[in-house]
């Protein structure tokens, strides 16, 4: 779907995100392409900068709303609004300074509670994926170069998982092995969550550390292209909590929900 074809009461807010999520993705990109910073300063440096412009941008054009950031102290201000803006400005500081292009900014929309719609932005592929996942209305679009897979679409006899380039649990062996599955090697969450939304992984689990502002945009735009997203329970996710803490997430298609289950409890990890 086009932006253009989105409800009159839904186009601004999803252009907004769209937008902020781009924008604040292009002003890292060109921070980074200066030469100016190295590793733990650049990571630091873009991180703030990204993070100062996405709350300007909330604050002047939605003052109403609340606000949860990985980069700035919360409050439980947010806990009494209706709208809640939940921002990663920079999902991956260590591949945006190590100057790869598996980094993503998060810019979603919580209502009521409720995961609502987001923007999921991957500034080095030039690619922005959006997605409303409210009840009844969900759609989703692509900004850049690919095309979007659905979580209707199969899955191959091979599944491909999306882990973590850095490190592999402990337990992810023996769960590929049960899923009869290979090792895709990323960072962030929201790039991992994309090559799952690009056609390019099938699954992705992730069992402890993860916050909110982390998982909230990608989780949205997953559900709005019918992936299942849920806790390694099978329990849905909830945002806007005093505490952020998310830990666990998966995401994979709705027909493989009941193999991806047994082969977490199989590999013990739930």
């Amino acid at each position: 779907m086009h932006l253009a074809d989105l409800p009159d009461d839904l186009r601004a807010d999803v252009e907004f995100a769209v937008s902020a999520a781009r924008s604040a993705g292009e002003r890292a990109m060109s921070l980074r392409a200066s030469g100016r910073w190295k590793d733990a300063m650049l990571a630091d440096v873009g991180d703030q900068a990204a993070d100062g412009f996405l709350q300007g941008l909330v604050l002047g054009r939605h003052p109403d709303d609340g606000i949860l950031s990985e980069e700035t102290a919360d409050t439980s201000a947010r806990l009494s609004k209706r709208r809640v803006w939940i921002i990663d400005p920079l999902d991956g500081t260590r591949e945006y300074s190590q100057l790869r292009s598996d980094f993503a900014v998060h810019v979603a929309l919580v209502i009521d509670d409720r995961p609502a719609l987001a923007a999921v932005a991957l500034p080095a592929q030039e690619r922005v994926i959006w997605g409303v996942c409210i009840p009844g209305r969900a759609c989703a679009g692509l900004e850049g170069p690919g095309e979007l897979s659905t979580g209707a679409q199969p899955t191959p006899a091979r599944a491909r998982i999306a882990v973590s380039r850095s490190h592999t649990p402990s337990w992810m062996p023996r769960f590929s092995e049960l899923l009869h599955g290979e090792l895709v090697h990323s960072g962030s969450v929201g790039n991992k969550v994309a090559l799952l939304l690009l056609g390019a992984a099938d699954v992705y689990a992730h069992r402890r550390g993860l916050k909110e502002w982390d998982t909230c945009a990608p989780e949205i735009v997953a559900r709005s292209l019918g992936w299942s997203v849920t806790r390694l329970s099978g329990d849905e996710q909830r945002y806007n909590q005093p505490d952020p803490r998310i830990d666990e997430f998966l995401c994979c298609r709705p027909a493989d929900r009941d193999r991806v289950f047994a082969a977490l409890r199989d590999a013990g990890v739930v």
